[in-house]
């Protein structure tokens, strides 16, 4: 809720100014929305409405579900500065020091982590079962977790499904774990892993009657392994939630996420995480690492020379590769900041080309090991 209210700010400030230099946290508890950070831009937004339309949104419109967009505080303590401002693409460069990171593996389609993907579509399956009243006691503020078991790298159950789903007062906990498995699980999950040894834990700890920030104070960034790879890889610091896109820790996690697809998707490694390291005022990174965990098909130092001949990594070859400063990053706030294909980060039009050079690589390799002996 907090990542989602920081986007959307970004998004209405992106929407009339696409340099606009956006740094917002936000923390939601009882009755209240507290707004910080930093502003810089020439728009001008009606932050008050930006957040009380998003609090609705999600579904919190009634005092009777523990918030209410209509009544809710809103403290807003967001420093605006000069808006006469000189950012534009020629003068990107990066704000601080950071470290990124992006990955992908072969375990689905979309070159997610199978366990991460697959949570994802059960919370988004939950959302819609909420919205549409298809289950009618459900309420806003559910979670879950998956955890498969492996063979030989290959997916072959589910261990375990863990899912807190908040109700209405009066549902019966065997009525609610039987509508959870056949409205929300067996539509989601694949058949053939849910076998007699998987445990499915609905409600484990009893009636989940009370949620949202009445319960728990949410605050941006509280949630970044959920927003990326579920704990897979290594990740840095750096939020990505309520940060316009020409700031590194965004646009080069993006930018990672990219570079690790493509190679995956070109049949080059099937686990692959790249890691850029940045520091203030320069605007390429410091340094390039990629991991493939012993699969690769290239040694480390020709896979590194692909993505340098490949991908722009400034700044700006970043945003304008990728198209940053389309207003887009409320969506990111839910679901996971990868594995969707409507994000242009998510593409693999350099798989072909990265393919083609890897094999021509290796002919000239070869080659060159026929002349030498």
């Amino acid at each position: 809720m907090a990542d989602r209210i920081a986007d959307a700010i970004v998004d209405a400030y992106l929407l009339q100014d696409p340099w606009a230099s956006v740094n917002c946290e936000c923390l939601v508890k009882t009755g209240a929305v507290i707004l910080a950070g930093e502003l810089s831009s020439c728009a001008s937004v009606d932050i008050d409405r930006v957040v009380r339309t998003t609090i609705a949104a999600i579904g919190y419109n009634r005092s009777t579900k523990g918030f209410d967009a209509a009544t809710c505080a809103i403290i807003n303590l967001l420093n605006r500065e000069p808006a006469a401002h000189t950012r534009n693409a020629t003068s990107l460069i990066s704000g601080d020091q950071s470290i990124v990171s992006g990955y992908a593996c072969n375990e689905t389609p979309q070159l997610m982590p199978a366990s991460l993907w697959y949570s994802h579509r059960l919370m988004e399956r939950y959302t819609t079962l909420y919205k549409t009243q298809r289950l009618k006691q459900l309420l806003p503020d559910g979670k879950c977790q998956v955890t498969l078991r492996y063979q030989n790298g290959k997916v072959i159950e589910v261990n375990a499904i863990a899912i807190c789903a908040r109700h209405r007062p009066g549902l019966a906990l065997p009525a609610l774990r039987e509508a959870m498995t056949e409205e929300l699980i067996k539509p989601v999950i694949p058949a053939r892993w849910l076998t007699s040894a998987t445990r499915l834990l609905i409600n484990p700890a009893g009636a989940l009657i009370n949620g949202g920030p009445a319960v728990n104070c949410g605050a941006t960034g509280r949630k970044t392994s959920v927003d990326t790879y579920g704990g897979v890889i290594c990740h840095g610091g750096g939020v990505l939630c309520g940060k316009d896109p020409a700031q590194v820790e965004r646009a080069g996690a993006y930018a990672a996420r990219y570079i690790a697809k493509n190679i995956v998707a070109a049949g080059l490694a099937k686990r692959c995480a790249v890691q850029l390291a940045w520091a203030s005022g320069l605007t390429h990174p410091l340094s390039l690492s990629i991991n493939t965990f012993g699969t690769a098909r290239l040694a480390p130092e020709h896979l590194t020379r692909l993505v340098t001949q490949h991908f722009d990594l400034s700044i700006h070859g970043i945003i304008d590769q990728l198209d940053l400063l389309v207003p887009r990053y409320r969506q990111t706030a839910c679901y996971g900041h990868f594995g969707r294909e409507s994000f242009p980060w998510e593409l693999t039009d350099k798989a072909a080309q990265l393919r083609d050079d890897a094999a021509c690589q290796n002919a000239a390799r070869s080659h060159a090991h026929l002349i030498k002996f």
